[in-house]
């Protein structure tokens, strides 16, 4: 939307404000003639009243008078001029009686009107023709006269109160509440997570991995019982009947062989391959490359810094249009990876799984120094995913994170509702909240301390040993909050856009639901 068509919108909303204005002016008006109406009506009543009380006086003062007459002459006596008397007389009682005019009431003018039943064209030369007629400039900020006074500096408050960037004003306590809690996930990842394949959270995670392929293989037609009449182990079973029924195209593991990359994909094998691969990354990134190369009859690896894609077999979607095409090759990745998230059929102990969201953009990172081999930071990513630094392994650093994140909140509420004395509806701990940001930034930042600690200490220097026992979900969970604290320190008292959509977003749902009901 342009300047003009927002400045065209804001001054018919200007307009449409007149027009409300004079509408409750004009009611006004009329409540005041109705009371007027109302008044002349009650004073004509009771003139009415007073003209027949003076009438029956008058009648009955004339019939005493005739009573008076008849009583001392006889009725042949009486005179022509007499009776001519006494009708004057009469007359003069009659005329006695006055009745005062009533009050006039002036009639109301009636509203002037924009005519909106043509295009948006006439609907503006409306607008202008009653702007001109009541003289009101459309050439200034419409959205200025819009409001009184007094509604903008409510408004002015309402908006630094619930719409711009703050900083946290924590006290001692909220610090040690962070502080502690954050203390609390630190040793639970230094003790429980560790590093893969010696980590006691980790064997948790990965028999939750085992369950979760074994249940997802049964829902697509696999079969426990005989797996278990062979003797067979049922992960491993499962995985070689997921691998059979969600076949991809992209499944190289070696640089050369039968299933390899004929030389083009350097240093690619079996405990590598699900990194190299981008159609294996569960994330946006694999979703893409994955139907990518199912359409394609390629297969894209990130290898070296560079993205470099192949050529395969050819491969052919199920599905008779695009769209149920698209649908194949999105169930295919999905149950691919629910395949190899595992380990592999035919791998050793836990196996190769895949790695965590995100992670093969290291791969990117094809410089640095690190180590007495002097490696480059993508081949030491490598290097710790080889080691069972996978998805896996990223449920179970997500648990010490998990921890610190849900005590912070309810320490939160709980000093909010007792310590402060707020209503419970107001001791929600939503990050937006400058205080609760601070406390889960100060949390993390102390997981993250007790942890890089411990790394630095038993990895006794060497870059991958070190890489294996950082908390990677921690060290990026307080890095976004890090971020969130510099930025609102940055802009303090400016506005916070995501906020005011997110206000918007509200109640535009909440006018869908009402429109509904």
């Amino acid at each position: 939307m342009d300047d003009k068509n927002l400045k065209d919108i804001g001054n018919a909303a200007l307009l449409q404000k007149h027009q409300m204005d004079s509408a409750e002016n004009k009611i006004a008006e009329i409540n005041l003639k109705i009371k007027e109406i109302e008044s002349a009506q009650s004073d004509f009543d009771k003139r009415m009243e007073n003209m027949d009380s003076m009438l029956e006086n008058a009648l009955a003062s004339m019939d005493t008078m005739l009573d008076s007459i008849n009583s001392k002459l006889d009725i042949e006596s009486i005179s022509q001029d007499s009776i001519k008397n006494y009708e004057e007389q009469i007359y003069k009682q009659l005329d006695s009686i006055k009745v005062e005019p009533t009050k006039q009431i002036s009639t109301l003018e009636t509203l002037d009107s924009i005519d909106f039943n043509g295009s948006w064209e006439e609907y503006l030369e409306s607008m202008n023709a009653y702007a001109n007629k009541h003289n009101i400039d459309l050439k200034q900020d419409p959205f200025k006269n819009l409001m009184s006074k007094s509604q903008e500096i409510e408004l002015r408050k309402w908006i630094e109160q619930d719409f711009t960037y703050k900083n946290a004003k924590c006290d001692i306590y909220d610090y040690m509440i962070a502080v502690t809690c954050g203390a609390i996930g630190g040793i639970i990842d230094v003790c429980f997570v560790g590093i893969p394949g010696d980590s006691k959270l980790g064997n948790i995670t990965d028999s939750f991995a085992n369950s979760v392929t074994e249940k997802f293989a049964q829902l697509c037609g696999w079969d426990k019982e005989k797996a278990l009449a062979r003797g067979s182990d049922t992960t491993k079973s499962a995985i070689g009947f997921l691998e059979s029924k969600f076949k991809i195209n992209y499944d190289q593991t070696t640089t050369n062989g039968k299933k390899g990359t004929d030389g083009k994909i350097k240093n690619l094998s079996m405990k590598n391959h699900h990194l190299k691969s981008l159609g294996h990354s569960p994330d946006i990134i694999g979703l893409f490359f994955s139907i990518l190369n199912q359409f394609t009859s390629t297969s894209s690896f990130i290898n070296e810094g560079q993205i470099i894609t192949i050529d395969t077999e050819s491969f052919e979607l199920q599905g008779g249009n695009f769209i149920a095409k698209i649908i194949s090759g999105f169930i295919n990745w999905l149950g691919h990876l629910m395949s190899d998230w595992a380990g592999s059929s035919g791998g050793i102990s836990r196996g190769s799984g895949i790695p965590m969201p995100f992670y093969n953009l290291f791969q990117l990172c094809d410089f640095g120094s690190f180590g007495k081999d002097r490696q480059t930071f993508a081949v030491v990513t490598t290097k710790v995913f080889e080691q069972g630094y996978d998805f896996r392994h990223a449920l179970a650093m997500a648990i010490p994170v998990a921890v610190s994140e849900i005590l912070v909140r309810i320490m939160f509420v709980l000093k909010s509702r007792f310590y402060h004395r707020k209503e419970w509806s107001e001791c929600k701990p939503n990050e937006n909240i400058p205080e609760m940001r601070r406390m889960l930034c100060v949390a993390h930042g102390s997981l993250c301390l007790i942890d890089g600690i411990d790394a630095g200490v038993r990895s006794g220097g060497n870059a991958i040993a070190f890489l294996a026992r950082i908390n990677l979900l921690g060290f990026a969970r307080f890095s976004h909050l890090a971020l969130k604290e510099v930025k609102a320190w940055y802009l303090s008292g400016q506005m916070d856009i995501e906020k005011v959509d997110s206000y918007l977003d509200n109640e535009f749902k909440a006018m869908q639901m009402s429109l509904k009901y």
